[in-house]
Order: structure tokens, then sequence, then C-alpha cells
């Protein structure tokens, strides 16, 4: 592992990704720490640190990296602009402009198609924004103190244009990194938000430990189940199905080539940690409209349908995870291109004739072991709900072992250290799998 790190400094291109993504991502860590005008912070500590700042708001803000509850520039985190992706991409299924965009348009119908998203997320910022601002207006304390000592439509404004423009920027930070640096900007940001919560988090239960408020055997049970759910996540997400495929001899000129064999791997988990964030996304909207109408009570119960604590929240989250995992699935695996690329080629599955039959038989493999990839996705990632009822765990620590933030963190690495791994093969350089027994030696 050691010699595989070292082995990416040495080559120049490998390294300036590296380096250009740390230095993004540690000015968006600064960024979280800004404060938007006109806040109370420790009015806001007080309140996010009692049970009337827990729930939903908490989920919120661990997906922020923290920065809701310190009401910053970048309190949004990139919840807008992965809303604004979900609500393009089902337009792309049901509106014809968008399926043509996405299907015929080319390398220019997908620069359409992220412009469409920025105005979308640039609009779903800008609706948060106002709510998040009337939120802010309405916290007031025990002691009678608000976090917002100057209420009214300036600070309102001031607040939009601040959250929204601290989107845009994370929106683009994304964008930079997938671009110029290492892995997916847009995972990366969420993934090192989540990660910075991970001291504070060890460091609470150590202190319930070290006050007698947690039994010593029954943290070692626990821990003995965090080690075998990270197990579980690492297979789900590395699990394939191998279909084989073979290509015939061709004669080519005097040469003759093919003739190999090889297999199409199917992922059991196709879509990766997208589906968590899609449903979370999509959990956020009822709350989020429900800030705009404080005084309506038809709104506030359909809020309470919502609250993190109900059963009712959990089976839709559970639902829409299964559903955006077979949704996300068919977006970013085509069996029809598939079967085409196969018999432009000469491959053919044996004994599975060529074309549609082809597509079928591979659309039905897929959607066969997508099944419990999707179940096992939305179990996992309710998990935390119920080992926090029942072994009296707090929700934020429970959720870095359990849940969205293990997903995010498992899946964001594994495909990191996977683009990190391919770099270093290809340079003739060793890479993390099998670390230290090759020296380097990079090919120019």
């Amino acid at each position: 592992m050691l010699e595989s790190i070292k082995n990416i400094f040495k080559i120049p291109e490998l390294k300036k990704r590296v380096v250009f993504t740390l230095l993004v991502l540690l000015v968006e860590r600064i960024g979280t720490h800004i404060p938007v005008p006109g806040i109370d912070s420790r009015v806001l500590i007080e309140f996010f640190s009692s049970a009337q700042g827990g729930g939903l708001l908490s989920l919120y803000d661990l997906f922020a990296g923290g920065a809701f509850s310190r009401a910053t520039v970048f309190a949004l985190g990139i919840m807008p602009y992965i809303s604004a992706s979900i609500i393009i991409q089902l337009l792309g299924a049901v509106v014809p402009f968008f399926q043509r965009l996405q299907k015929d348009g080319g390398e220019e119908g997908r620069k359409k198609i992220n412009q469409y998203t920025r105005y979308g997320t640039v609009l779903i910022a800008a609706l948060q924004a106002y709510g998040v601002s009337i939120f802010l207006e309405s916290i007031i304390v025990s002691n009678g103190a608000r976090a917002v000592p100057d209420p009214g439509w300036g600070f309102r404004l001031l607040t939009m244009i601040t959250l929204t423009s601290g989107t845009v920027l994370i929106m683009w930070f994304g964008e930079q990194i997938t671009e110029r640096g290492i892995g997916n900007g847009v995972s990366l940001i969420i993934f090192i938000g989540i990660i910075a919560r991970l001291p504070a988090a060890f460091f609470d239960e150590f202190q319930q430990i070290q006050s007698g408020n947690r039994d010593i055997l029954a943290e070692i049970f626990l821990l003995a189940i965090m080690v075998a759910i990270v197990a579980v996540v690492v297979a789900l997400t590395q699990g394939t199905r191998k279909i084989p495929v073979q290509y015939p001899k061709r004669v080519i000129g005097r040469k003759i080539v093919g003739g190999q064999n090889t297999h199409i791997p199917l992922r059991v988990n196709t879509a990766g940690v997208m589906p968590i964030i899609f449903a979370q996304s999509i959990m956020f909207i009822p709350q989020t409209i429900s800030q705009f109408f404080p005084k309506s009570e038809f709104m506030q119960g359909v809020a309470s349908f919502f609250d993190i604590e109900s059963a009712f929240y959990w089976t839709i989250y559970g639902l829409l995870i299964v559903f955006f995992t077979y949704f996300y699935t068919a977006i970013a695996f085509n069996p029809i291109d598939v079967a085409d690329n196969m018999k432009k080629h000469g491959g053919f599955i044996p004994g599975v004739p060529p074309g549609k039959k082809t597509s079928k038989y591979i659309d039905n493999i897929l959607t066969r072991i997508t099944l419990p990839g999707s179940i096992f996705l939305a179990l996992i990632a309710i998990f935390p709900h119920f080992i926090t009822k029942l072994m009296n765990v707090s929700y934020n620590f429970a959720s870095f072992f359990g849940g969205t933030s293990l997903l995010i963190i498992v899946g964001v690495a594994l495909d990191t250290i996977q683009q990190l791994e391919s770099h270093l093969l290809t340079r003739y350089y060793d890479g993390f799998i099998k670390g230290g027994r090759v020296k380097g030696r990079r090919v120019s």
C-alpha cells in the first residue's frame, strides 16, 4: 500500500490530478466554515445540539458536511445539483425533447443537458435558500434568543444570494474535479463532508463509554456488527455476474485476428451510491415545501409523514432506493447498445442468437441480479434507524457504519482507488490491489 502511494507521486500527470483534487476539496471545506451574514452562531449551536435540531435537519447537515448547522455559504451543499440532475433524467424518460438530447444528441446534446441541469440547480438552490432563510428566522431557543437578530426581506434576499452562489460554486468544484482531478467530483464532495464529521462522532462515542452510559460489551458487539456491515457493503459494491462472450477468428490480409474468449461483467449494484442520493433528495422535498407554508395545517400534516422518526418515512425511503436502483441502472447500462456492439464485432454469447435475443438475455440477467442488490441497498440504508432504536446509539455515530454514509464512503473510496489503479497500471506501476511487488517504471 505504501509503495503504491509513493508510485502516485512518481507520475507527473497523476500527481497533478491528486494535488488538484486535494486543493479543491480543501477550499470547499474552508467554505463550510464561513457563516452567512446576519446569523448568531451561538444560537444555532444551541439549537442543533438540542433535540429539536435533530432528525431530518441532522441528516441534511450530514450531507452538507456540517455546513448547514453552521449556516455557512455552503449550507445547501451539492444537493440542489443532485435534485436538478434527477429532474432532468426523469424528463429524459418522458419528454421527447430530452429523450433526443440523451440518445441522439451526442456531445452537443450532453452539453445542453449539463446546461439545463445548471439552470435547474440555480432555481432549486434559490427556492431552498428562501426556505432556509425562513427556517433560520423561526429559530428561537429557550432563553428567547433568535438565530437571526434582524429578520426581514433584507436578510432573506442576502441569504438567497449567498447560499445560491455557494451551491453554484460547489457545483463548479465538482465539475472541475471530475475533469481535471481524480474521481467523481460530486461524489467526492459529499464523501469529504461525511468524513469530516467522523472524528467528532468517534469522540462522542468515546465520551459515552467513559461516562458509563455505554457498556463495553455492547460496544464490542456494536463494532462487530459494523465490521460485518462494511464487509457486506464492499461485497455488494464489488459483486459481479460474468456473462461469457466469444469472438470468432477472422482473416484480415495475412493475419488471423480475434478468436478470444472474454466476458461482460454485470455488477450487482450497477447504480452505485446514486440511488441513495436520489432517494434522499426526493425525501427532502416535502420538508422543504412545508417551510414555505409554516401556518398551513395541511402542509405541516404532510411534512409530519416525512419526519425521519416515522415508519412511513423509512418505508418510502427504502422503496425509492429500490426504484432508483433500477432507474439508474437502466440509464447507466443499455443492453441494446451492448448487443449491437457485440454483433458489429462478431461477438456472441454461447447459446444465444445475436441481436435482440442477446439484448433481452442480458436485460433479464441484469433485472434478476439488480433485485437483490437493490433490496440489500435499501436494508443497509435504513439500518441506522433500527440500531439507533435498539442499542440507544446516536444517529450521527450509527450512520457512519450502516446507511447512507457508509455506502457513500465505501462506494466513492473504491471508485477513486480504481481510477488511481488504472493510472498506475497503464504506466506499469503496481497498483493498490497487488501493491509492492513490482518496481515502478513510467512509460513515456
